[in-house]
Parts: C-alpha cells; sequence; structure tokens
C-alpha cells in the first residue's frame, strides 16, 4: 500500500504551482498529460516507503511550457494552464480536496494582486517532456547557498553605509546647564 505526500498549491492566472513535500525521495517520477492529469510517485528512508500521487487538476495544461524542480525536500512544478483565467478550484468539479492537498500561502495572491511574479530563487528547472529516467541526476538547487551569499553581502553594505566617517566624529555637546533646580519646599 503506497502513502500520499503533502501537496500545496498556488495559482496565477496563467499558471498554477504545485509543491511535493516529500524529502530525501528516490526514484522519482512525474507525468503531466494534457487533460491535466499529474501523477507522482517516489521512494523515501530507510524502509524505501512508496509514496504515490494522482490528482485531475481542473482544466488542461500546456506539458511543453511546463517546468519541474527537483530538490532534497520538495519537488516543485510550474505548471503552464492552457488557457489563460483563474480556476475555481485545483482539482475538477466533481472531486473533493484530498486532506493531504492544502493552500500554498506563501505562493498565494489574490486575483487583484496577480501583477507581481514569483521569486523562484533562481531554481534550475527542466521540461516536462523527456523525462525518462529521471532518477538522481537532479542536482539540489533548492538556492540556498545564494541566498546565505546574498544575506551576508547585503549585510555588509548595510554595515559600511553607517558606519560614520573620521570627520563627522567631532560633534557639539550640547551646553551644560548652569544652574541646578532647587526642590519645592512644603512650609
Amino acid at each position: 500500500m503506497s502513502r500520499h505526500p503533502e501537496v500545496k498549491w498556488a495559482e496565477r492566472v496563467d499558471k498554477v504551482y504545485l509543491t511535493v513535500l516529500l524529502p530525501d525521495a528516490k526514484n522519482s517520477k512525474v507525468n503531466l498529460e494534457p487533460d491535466g492529469v499529474f501523477t507522482f510517485s517516489a521512494t523515501t528512508g530507510p524502509e524505501n516507503l512508496l509514496y504515490e500521487l494522482k490528482i485531475n487538476l481542473h482544466d488542461k495544461v500546456n506539458v511543453e511550457e511546463s517546468k519541474i524542480n527537483i530538490g532534497v525536500r520538495n519537488i516543485f512544478c510550474v505548471i503552464e494552464k492552457a488557457e489563460k483565467g483563474w480556476w475555481k478550484k485545483l482539482l475538477q468539479a466533481d472531486e473533493k480536496t484530498p486532506h493531504y492537498v492544502k493552500v500554498d500561502w506563501d505562493k498565494w495572491v489574490d486575483e487583484d494582486d496577480d501583477n507581481a511574479d514569483l521569486d523562484l530563487g533562481g531554481m534550475d528547472f527542466s521540461k516536462f517532456g523527456g523525462m525518462e529516467g529521471m532518477g538522481d541526476d537532479f542536482e539540489d538547487s533548492d538556492g540556498e547557498d545564494q541566498e546565505t551569499e546574498k544575506s551576508a553581502q547585503e549585510e555588509e553594505k548595510t554595515k559600511e553605509a553607517v558606519k560614520p566617517s573620521q570627520q563627522d566624529e567631532k560633534t557639539e555637546e550640547a551646553p551644560a546647564l548652569s544652574e541646578k533646580a532647587e526642590p519645592a519646599s512644603n512650609t
């Protein structure tokens, strides 16, 4: 018997973001059909537990333009819609959303805010087409090392901008008060 991985999703007018959360996945197989059938299978853990997933997306998709990134912690898919437009939900009308499929609030935008593109952190994507023999040939491209470098560089720039120049070190002091306040007497 197979298990189901947790899946998070978010949407834009022209694409759907699917993230399959399965750390240390081995022998990952992903398939996307033009009619919107998305299948996934992989094993994980020392016991090589099998995880499988099959979902029927709400509408047709463009397989050639869709992309995938297999990382150490998850499998991230950018699925291009065949026709632009907001879907009422992720799955076809008659299907109930399974408990392991959840909204990805980190990537979610409202229809009114769809102008901004999602920052994918420099992930290296491969096309869905020709994914035979996928296996362990993919590198971990989570972008964590790049993010750490960027943070260190930004912190260094901030420190340099805050350093006062030696000419600015001479500052005028406020004049000292020459009189002390006398306590009020209660007599």
